[in-house]
């Protein structure tokens, strides 16, 4: 049946049957593939039906339909004229793991961050209301995603401006983890009601069984049926209906036929409509559905036994930072953890496990895990925030507020900083020390390796107001070094030479390390500083060697406006230092693409060749290169 879908609209002359026949061959496809690249597999498993039924009834591209994250697309782009290029899925100029606009016209929005669905679909709505066009909208949000304070408020807005608008809520009882919440837990008791359909209809049928005629009476009987409806299914939907929506639902979300009928009678539908369908993660792949939290982002992995390819090379980061914390709460009863629904992600599972009474998941709820952590630290306590970079940017206002304002002493374990890889633009952490670093109060830091890690971690808690330290995803590299004993605010040298500085924070220490060693070969000697600090610089060390050998190379695995680049150059301005040729290295003013961490690196010239000949071009005066 696959062969024959070329574009949404060819779902339309398929048979019930046949429609059931072509969900099993998208599920199969999705495996197949996500087996060899990686990606998004239990989320995307888990809507195969709900995405094949709802495109056999509704018109795109006419029709709006907007996946909330956008992790679960992969059917929506199969089946949408993509599978040609599925094959290309995360890889570099491939198709994204994430809907995008410049992609496919029936990608009208793109996604990525959870929760933006329904505002978003709520502005496409009032669009169409102004031009005075007829197009549905739908909005895809999850259980997960629903948690989010953001979609609260969008759908509090749609039902005030009662406008045509569908959301339908995928429910598979997880985010990345569990659901955490009373969101959570109201969809639970939702979830053991029968049918709100059933429900209605046994209500409709005493209305219209009443011994009475005429319009008086059937305007009544509207009012009776909503009554014995809400009388008969207690609190079955009654949030969402006081929210303004029509809601419907719990539904199976794996029944075609059911869905089917529910999505042609909820086009006729005027207002706001909330429908709830219920969706197995991972469903119809056995090993996806006994483990959803792995198999939801996952390495390419073996099929039959779903056995996942290991990420070579040693500790991780995260691994290091989750064995820490767990010592540092043995030691200390005052440290608490905060995720915001990534224990596994961001490693605090450990924790959670070890000390259950001090560990926080708020849901996906960034802004209120920041102030939450704000209180902790101004009543005594010494919390700890572990989340992505990419994710810690929907905290901004809190961290400046709340936080910093206060000099309260929050730590923020800032994990995925820099390229990410495969999830492209929505998830590389580039940004952090650009929007971190000008904040007053803010201490911030980022290891070279697993060691830094845990005594920056050790030393943030002993800090005495907010301190972030910013760390990349993957496995972390052996710094060769003497013992030296980590300070607030001290840079560490690890070679000496005469012919260039080479600067570096962070992940880029090891990468410029290997820089330094193809300049070696060539016969330049080159000074390479682990600056350990952004904020504060070590600014003596920094004015000694700019003076001692006035040819820098800045590199950091972030945005060059604003980050450590910045931050050094603004240092020798502000001394008069102004003889000195100064190179920076790192991201550029653009939003970096999906693809393999390698590739990109070298793309963008975070790669040990392309540092070496910047420093090589300082030593003989060459301009810069491209």
């Amino acid at each position: 049946m696959l062969d024959q879908i070329n574009r949404p609209s060819d779902l339309k002359a398929l048979s019930r049957e046949e429609l059931r026949q072509l969900a099993d061959e998208v599920r199969q496809e999705i495996i197949a593939q996500v087996s060899k690249s990686g990606g998004h597999l239990a989320s995307n498993l888990g809507v195969v039906e709900l995405t094949t039924a709802l495109y056999a009834v509704y018109d795109l591209p006419e029709d709006i339909v907007i996946w909330d994250v956008g992790h679960q697309c992969y059917a929506h782009k199969i089946l949408t004229g993509r599978r040609e290029r599925f094959g290309t899925l995360r890889q570099f100029e491939g198709i994204s793991g994430f809907p995008r606009r410049d992609e496919s016209p029936c990608d009208r929005f793109g996604t990525g961050h959870a929760s933006t669905s329904i505002s978003a679909a709520l502005g496409f709505a009032k669009a169409r209301d102004l031009r005075g066009s007829k197009e549905r909208i739908i909005a895809i949000i999850g259980d997960g995603a629903l948690t989010g304070g953001m979609a609260m408020e969008a759908l509090n807005n749609v039902g005030q401006l009662k406008t045509d608008l569908t959301v339908i809520l995928n429910d598979n009882e997880m985010s990345i983890s569990p659901n955490v919440g009373a969101i959570a837990a109201h969809l639970s008791k939702l979830r053991m009601r029968p049918l709100y359909r059933r429900v209605e209809k046994r209500a409709k049928n005493v209305v219209e069984n009443l011994p009475m005629g005429g319009k008086t009476l059937s305007r009544t009987a509207e009012g009776i049926l909503h009554g014995v409806t809400h009388l008969m299914a207690a609190q079955t939907g009654i949030m969402f209906e006081e929210m303004g929506f029509t809601y419907l639902g719990p539904i199976d979300g794996h029944d075609m036929e059911l869905l089917i009928e529910i999505f042609t009678n909820v086009k006729k539908l005027e207002g706001p409509v909330f429908v709830h369908v219920l969706t197995t993660k991972g469903k119809g792949y056995e090993h996806a559905e006994n483990d959803a939290t792995v198999f939801h982002g996952v390495p390419s992995f073996e099929v039959k036994n779903g056995k996942v390819g290991k990420t070579p090379g040693g500790i991780t980061f995260t691994e290091a930072f989750a064995d820490h914390m767990v010592r540092l709460g043995e030691e200390n009863p005052k440290v608490v953890a905060i995720t915001a629904a990534m224990p596994d992600g961001t490693g605090l599972q450990k924790f959670a496990e070890r000390f259950p009474d001090r560990f926080y998941d708020v849901g996906i709820a960034e802004q209120h895990a920041v102030t939450f952590a704000a209180g902790l630290a101004a009543a005594g306590l010494r919390p700890v925030v572990a989340v992505y970079s990419t994710f810690l940017q929907r905290a901004y206002d809190q961290i400046v507020h709340d936080v910093c304002l206060q000099n309260l002493p929050v730590v923020f374990a800032i994990d995925r900083a820099g390229i990410v890889g495969d999830d492209g633009a929505t998830h590389h952490g580039t940004f952090d020390l650009s929007y971190l670093r000008h904040i007053p109060n803010m201490t911030i830091a980022a290891p070279s390796d697993a060691f830094e890690l845990r005594e920056m971690l050790s030393l943030a808690l002993e800090h005495d107001g907010p301190f972030a330290i910013r760390y990349p995803r993957g496995p972390s590299p052996i710094i060769p070094r003497e013992a030296a004993e980590m300070a607030l605010g001290k840079a560490e040298v690890l070679a000496e030479g005469e012919d260039v500085c080479i600067m570096a924070v962070g992940s880029a220490v090891n990468l410029s390390l290997r820089a330094m060693e193809i300049l070696a070969e060539t016969g330049v000697s080159a000074t390479l500083v682990n600056a350990r600090f952004v904020k504060p610089l070590d600014e003596e060390l920094i004015i000694e060697l700019a003076k001692r050998c006035p040819r820098l190379v800045l590199v950091e695995e972030n945005a060059v406006q604003g980050g450590f680049g910045s931050a050094v150059i603004e240092l020798l301005a502000s001394e008069g230092i102004c003889d000195v040729q100064v190179r920076q290295v790192g991201l550029s003013d653009e939003f970096v693409a999906h693809g393999a961490r390698p590739v990109l690196r070298e793309l963008h010239g975070l790669d040990p060749d392309h540092i070496a000949r910047v420093a090589a071009d300082l030593v003989t005066k060459r301009q810069p290169v491209d």
